[in-house]
């Protein structure tokens, strides 16, 4: 294999930490409405499709890991004004929210403060507006 052959070929799975289990599931399956595919038996993991990545939701110190916020996770969305309105009934309250040029972002945290992002993408990725010197 070369140095410069492709190793990894694809994302499985992000780790989503938590301290407490059962309100992170409520969140991830009822608050936000992502398919729950899996549980790790007795142990506080479960994991929730979004349809392209697999979130893995886990108390982290149960698995011997250290607790940590992960970063942003942007969602995205079909409609985004519907799902933002939908999240808001639901009890998200956002932090803020910007409109790049190319998408709608609205930013707010899980119940254990992880950072997420509610995204529209409006234009194609080939529109994106050139980088400000």
């Amino acid at each position: 294999m070369s140095a410069t052959a492709t190793l990894v070929t694809g994302t499985d799975f992000v780790v989503v930490p938590t301290r407490r289990f059962d309100a992170a599931v409520e969140f991830y399956g009822d608050v936000l409405g992502l398919p729950l595919s899996k549980r790790y038996g007795k142990m506080p993991g479960a994991e929730f499709e979004t349809g392209n990545l697999t979130l893995s939701v886990m108390e982290t110190e149960a698995f011997g890991m250290t607790f940590a916020n992960s970063g942003p996770i942007a969602l995205r969305v079909d409609d985004f004004d519907a799902a933002r309105e939908q999240l808001e009934q639901r009890g998200v309250t956002f932090e803020g929210a910007l409109d790049s040029g190319v998408c709608h972002q609205a930013f707010f945290r899980d119940p254990d403060g992880n950072p997420l992002i509610l995204h529209h993408r409006y234009a194609p990725k080939d529109a994106m507006p050139p980088a400000v010197a």
